[in-house]
């Protein structure tokens, strides 16, 4: 075994053992890490900047040493002082492996940049924000009448608006006195009136009449992503919508992952503080400039996102929520300023509003999906998932609700995948295989021609065709299963025995070529034996995590699913249901919302009463764990099957025919008899 030191690129996984001296661009290049460089590694474009992370990795099995990478040269020196580089940044063409090291490609540095498909949903929502406008005029100073600019500006609300009293946040005091002298003692104040504040809050004030508008931003803060919309807080009208990777990432993939960074490193909670905190930051000056406005007109955010995600955004350390009994610090909602939060792009004074979590692992994401989905309002059944890295499943109808969470992991996200990718232009996102010449024909992202189509060569020919995200790898398994390439325990089969060179032998396993570029100095796109297990295992947890639900309440069918999240909003119902990733249904009632959690986010930003119906509803749902559940473990197993072992899937079978093959016979054929026999004596 090679003693070479071991290299481990965030966000796509990718490792290998590399000699010390290599640098990082090098080993990025070898193992095909989307690592951009325009220069040619001569240090020159600064395309090609990392951020090495350092101490204790237990998911990668590998401990970061300070000197992981050569020490800081001239090169980067002459870069940072010219055109500057961020705190912690390393250019991958000079730092070269000195010893283990896990290595964090934001971005900016990747050449097929991230598309974070969270886009808003259209929704009516009646408006009623905590955040409004109010132009006043404002009695001059009197030396016989002594009051305070704020006392007047006070008794002008309560004349001209009928509003008693009012407090003011602090960073605002400071703008009173200049605001109404350059105004003529005309002005526009923005007051916030939280359901929990007994007086408005003044947050901001502009001379004269202010008629830029007011904006605010709804956050749907992810374990693999971050997803904003700028909202008008007049019209409630989307004015733009942006995202980036989550940069916690690079401290695992997953929450537990998160959860034992920051158990094994000290200060290691502080420092994914720090980090998501800074991605909001530049977020939300992204977004503004997108939508074409100052940022000092965002005076209200609204924040939904996990439990672990919202502990590390308010620096609390996470730990609690590793171990029985997952205690959260607090479930309720939070209210709090900007910069309270250390959040810096935002005006000091305006207003953050956090959802309540529903329990130590369903957090203010499933509550924001509450709120906009409504399943206590629901007439008949209604399974609604939350497809992610931490999938949050509901299940409810007018007489109740239930809540869990499932650990599905990144592999819905084209992590962990041999060939894959996040969503970005390149990336296979569809996929169908003849069942009969077991030829596959595909899309990619950024063009709407299937590759079999004339003119997909000339319209891939910018983006090439470079990986699978998670929409393509769902789709690709399911394919395999209906084409009769895969049996229903998961097996590739062999060329032999499937008729099709495509299936070509990988170790001791069988891989299936959907894409072959090699010749051309292109990728060779795989679908592997390894790639099936991950996505069976987070199939697997989402499914055992709906089975558990339906077994609280009771039931052996839904009536409808929704599948929710930008990523359950590119998922095919059908393969889907052939995955075994939800229960079996009629396919005209499995639907999708889209970014239901962006949109209950939405709500609760352009409406006051809905942050109060969603408090309330928190409190009625039922919750269940499904980490200290036994069922949920024999769920599992038996949903480790393609599409189940033992759930028959009746709606599935009208419409798809699963072929009968089986693959585990020890080389004697796929007569399927001595499959099950090699089965028994294992």
């Amino acid at each position: 075994m090679s003693t070479d030191p071991l290299v481990v690129f965030t966000p796509s996984g990718k490792r290998g053992r590399f000699a010390v001296g290599t640098p990082i661009l090098t080993a990025a290049r070898q193992l095909g890490v989307d690592l951009d460089s325009v220069c040619g590694g001569r240090g020159i474009c600064s395309k090609c900047q990392i951020t090495p992370s350092y101490g204790e990795f237990s998911k990668h099995g590998v401990t970061v040493q300070d000197g992981a990478l050569s020490e800081w040269n001239a090169v980067e020196e002459r870069y940072k002082s010219k055109r500057g580089l961020k705190e912690g940044r390393r250019l991958g063409c000079q730092a070269t492996v000195q010893g283990d090291v896990v290595i964090d490609v934001p971005p900016e540095s990747q050449v097929h940049r991230q598309v974070v498909r969270k886009a808003a949903s259209a929704r009516a929502i009646a408006m009623d924000p905590a955040t409004r406008l109010y132009y006043i005029e404002v009695q001059e100073p009197d030396m016989h009448e002594p009051t305070g600019d704020l006392e007047r500006i006070a008794r002008a609300l309560r004349e001209q608006w009928d509003i008693p009293a009012i407090t003011s946040a602090f960073p605002v005091l400071g703008r009173l006195q200049p605001a109404l002298r350059k105004g003529a003692w005309k002005v526009t104040v923005a007051l916030h009136k939280s359901h929990t504040d007994d007086k408005p809050r003044l947050v901001a004030i502009w001379p004269g009449l202010h008629e830029d508008g007011l904006f605010g931003l709804a956050i749907d803060l992810g374990s693999t992503t971050i997803a904003a919309h700028l909202t008008d807080l007049d019209t409630g009208a989307v004015v733009a919508s942006s995202g980036i990777m989550n940069p916690q990432i690079r401290f695992g993939e997953d929450l537990m992952s998160r959860v034992s960074y920051a158990m094994m490193n000290k200060g290691g909670d502080a420092e994914m503080t720090r980090a998501v905190r800074e991605a909001i930051d530049a977020l939300v000056i992204d977004i503004a400039k997108e939508g074409g406005i100052d940022p000092s007109l965002i005076l209200e955010t609204v924040f939904v996102c996990n439990p672990v995600m919202h502990h590390l955004l308010m620096g609390i350390d996470p730990v609690e929520l590793g171990q029985a009994p997952f205690a959260l610090a607090t479930s309720d909602s939070m209210s709090l300023s900007a910069a309270e939060l250390g959040l810096n792009a935002l005006p000091a004074a305006s207003r953050i509003y956090v959802l309540p979590c529903i329990a130590g692992h369903v957090g203010a994401d499933a509550a924001a999906v509450a709120l906009s989905e409504e399943p206590g309002k629901s007439d008949d059944l209604v399974l609604i998932v939350d497809v992610g890295t931490n999938a949050e499943i509901l299940l409810g109808n007018r007489e109740r609700v239930l809540a869990c969470s499932s650990p599905t992991g990144p592999a819905f996200e084209g992590a962990q995948i041999s060939s894959g990718q996040r969503a970005a232009p390149g990336a296979i996102e569809r996929i169908e295989i003849d069942p009969v010449t077991k030829e596959p024909r595909f899309r990619v992202i950024g063009s709407d021609l299937w590759s079999d189509e004339e003119g997909f060569d000339a319209a891939t020919a910018g983006s090439g065709i470079t990986g699978i995200c998670g929409s393509g790898i769902i789709e690709a398994v399911a394919e395999l299963r209906i084409a009769g390439l895969l049996d229903d325990s998961g097996l590739i089969g062999s060329a032999e025995q499937t008729g099709t060179p495509r299936c070509v032998p990988e170790g001791r396993t069988h891989a299936y070529v959907i894409h072959d570029a090699t010749a051309t100095g292109g990728p060779r796109i795989t679908v592997t034996q390894g790639d099936i297990r991950a996505i069976q295992l987070a199939k697997s947890a989402l499914y055992a995590g709906a089975r558990l639900l339906m077994d609280e309440m009771h039931v052996d069918k839904v009536d409808r699913v929704v599948l929710a999240g930008a990523f359950g909003a590119h998922i095919s119902a059908k393969h889907a249901m052939v995955l075994g990733m939800i229960p079996d249904a009629p396919l005209d009632k499995v639907s999708s919302a889209g970014n239901a959690a962006g949109t209950g986010a939405r709500i609760a930003l352009c409406n006051v009463a809905a942050r109060v119906e969603i408090e309330r509803v928190v409190g009625e749902i039922t919750k269940v764990e499904t980490a200290i559940e036994p069922r949920f473990q024999e769920h599992f197993v038996a949903a480790n099957a393609i599409p189940h072992k033992t759930d028959p899937f009746p709606e599935l079978a009208k419409i798809v025919t699963l072929p009968p093959v089986s693959f585990n016979t020890g080389g004697r054929g796929a007569d399927g008899e001595g499959g099950r026999k090699r089965r028994r004596r294992g």
